[in-house]
């Protein structure tokens, strides 16, 4: 395993990182301890969660994956070596009425869904405590095309980054992150983290793959030089990228075939670009989904690779992309895609 530091903190993290938004609908408890297990097996110290999961987002299932997560924590004697992560969730629609009957990022809300977080962990601190998404509207979650919007309502940045300041002051929290951010956003937490003296921004979870390199659109040089890690996610869209989709399969238990909804990577320039990577993985001997993988471990701007799996087997293929070093034929294949399908599905 690799590691790397998480922003300009002393803590390091493996390049790995072990997503787990199946655990508590695609993945029962003891499956997830299953692949909590061998992630740590293989030097996975970084487990990232959300107060929201499982996927997708209901109130039946909202905090079951913290919950096994928990679980596993007070079975070990090893919390000290692993670097936990959680997320608030930020306002939204109906599908996340059922947290909080709407969460906000104001003190009230923050102080009960950190709480609820740290019972469900079973833990006294979490390492990095992260803003699942932004309360204003802006571009995330795929949208594109920004329009001004009245925001008298909105929870200020500078209101939520001083209940995160609290949080850290206490020691319940370690380091703070953002998640599904634009450049602007990183911008704001650094300038009011400087003039108030508060806690900075370690990270920014966004996503970032073959099929959606919008993050090198600014964020890849700010970011860096500003000392923010990208926690990469959906690193195979929504496994798109392991080819399993392709030419209308659904296999049965996989997120396509389960949840309709779920169609970011499968429009058809998606398509289109998804059969050029999986054919230049096979030529090269490769399985795609290691060389997707392999290729956003390479990026100098990355800190972790945040990778997902509901089976043991794809974990393994999945971890065992940290040994694969793609060649300049390779990397230029990608680059040719790349310019024939320019972030197909962002």
């Amino acid at each position: 395993m690799q590691y790397r530091k998480l922003g300009q903190t002393d803590i390091e993290v493996s390049l790995i990182c072990l997503g787990t938004m199946t655990f508590g609908e695609q993945n029962t408890e003891a499956e997830a301890h299953s692949q909590l297990d061998y992630a740590t097996e293989q030097g996975v110290n970084f487990i990232d969660t959300a107060e929201l999961y499982a996927i997708p987002p209901k109130a039946e299932t909202q905090g079951l994956t913290e919950q096994f997560i928990g679980n596993w924590l007070k079975q070990r004697q090893d919390r000290d070596k692993l670097v936990i992560a959680t997320k608030v969730s930020g306002p939204g629609d109906d599908w996340v009425g059922h947290i909080r009957g709407g969460p906000h990022l104001n003190r009230k809300h923050m102080t009960q869904a950190l709480d609820d977080s740290l019972r469900r962990l079973q833990t006294d601190h979490i390492d990095l405590y992260q803003i699942h998404w932004p309360a204003r509207k802006t571009n995330f979650f795929g949208q594109l095309g920004f329009e001004a919007h009245e925001e008298n309502s909105v929870i200020p940045i500078e209101e939520t980054l001083s209940v995160l300041d609290d949080f850290v002051a206490s020691g319940k929290i370690r380091q703070i992150g953002i998640s599904n951010e634009t450049p602007w956003g990183v911008h704001e937490y650094l300038r009011l983290a400087e003039k108030r003296g508060w806690p900075r921004i370690a990270t920014v979870q966004n996503p970032y793959n073959l099929l959606n390199r919008t993050y090198e659109i600014g964020l890849a040089e700010f970011a860096p030089r500003e000392q923010v890690g990208l926690m990469a996610y959906s690193p195979l869209g929504f496994g798109v990228l392991s080819g399993k989709y392709l030419h209308g399969n659904k296999p049965p238990g996989s997120r396509l075939a389960l949840f309709e909804g779920y169609t970011r990577y499968t429009n058809p320039q998606g398509i289109a670009a998804t059969e050029a990577y999986v054919t230049l993985a096979k030529e090269n001997g490769l399985s795609p989904a290691q060389m997707a993988l392999a290729w956003v471990n390479s990026q100098p701007f990355v800190t972790t690779n945040i990778i997902g799996a509901t089976s043991l087997e794809q974990l393994a293929e999945n971890i065992a992309s940290i040994d694969i070093e793609l060649n300049e034929d390779i990397l230029a294949g990608i680059e040719a895609i790349h310019t024939e399908h320019p972030n197909p599905c962002p």
